[in-house]
């Protein structure tokens, strides 16, 4: 059971994730969540870390797609600076939303990666879906009123995981 909340990697930024680093492993198109992962969940305009970022994603063919739980509306009006498409209502920690990106993009499921910041929905997504994660550390300590609950029960998979997967440790960058 405590499987299905293990990612493939976890890494303390997505920002220090190079295109080289992801070619590498074969994924052509990154998926990611939005709050806390590619923006504070507080500050809708991004970082200019994030806009390098995701430029060197760009500049390197890797397409980069939103895949969250918010509604369209909420999420359409915190991508629109950033220029990104996205899958809003996703349903995680279901797979949908996951599986309709990468099949209207006729993607194979070792060709994408799902990047977020929470076990239970983004990782557990990614791995009902049968792709790989990367978990990454949230942008900011605090978060929206309806993730506070997961926060919680995450420390309790945490220990679990550590337990159950001793080698599975924060990394800089996905080849540490």
């Amino acid at each position: 059971m405590i499987e299905k909340f293990k990612p493939t990697w976890m890494v303390n930024s997505i920002y220090r994730v190079s295109p080289e680093q992801l070619k590498a492993q074969g994924i052509r198109t990154v998926f990611s969540d939005l709050d806390n992962t590619l923006i504070a969940w507080n500050n809708p305009n991004g970082t200019q870390e994030l806009r390098d970022w995701m430029m060197s994603l760009k500049a390197a063919g890797i397409p980069l797609i939103v895949i969250s739980n918010n509604s369209h509306r909420r999420v359409e009006r915190a991508v629109a600076p950033l220029n990104l498409p996205f899958v809003s209502r996703a349903l995680k920690p279901m797979s949908f939303g996951i599986t309709r990106a990468r099949m209207r993009l006729g993607l194979e499921k070792d060709e994408v990666v799902m990047v977020g910041d929470q076990l239970l929905t983004d990782v557990a997504a990614a791995n009902t879906a049968g792709v790989r994660s990367i978990l990454v550390r949230p942008l900011v300590a605090s978060d929206q009123w309806n993730t506070k609950f997961n926060r919680i029960m995450e420390k309790q998979v945490k220990r679990a995981l550590r337990n159950n997967y001793p080698a599975l440790t924060w990394q800089e960058e996905l080849n540490d």
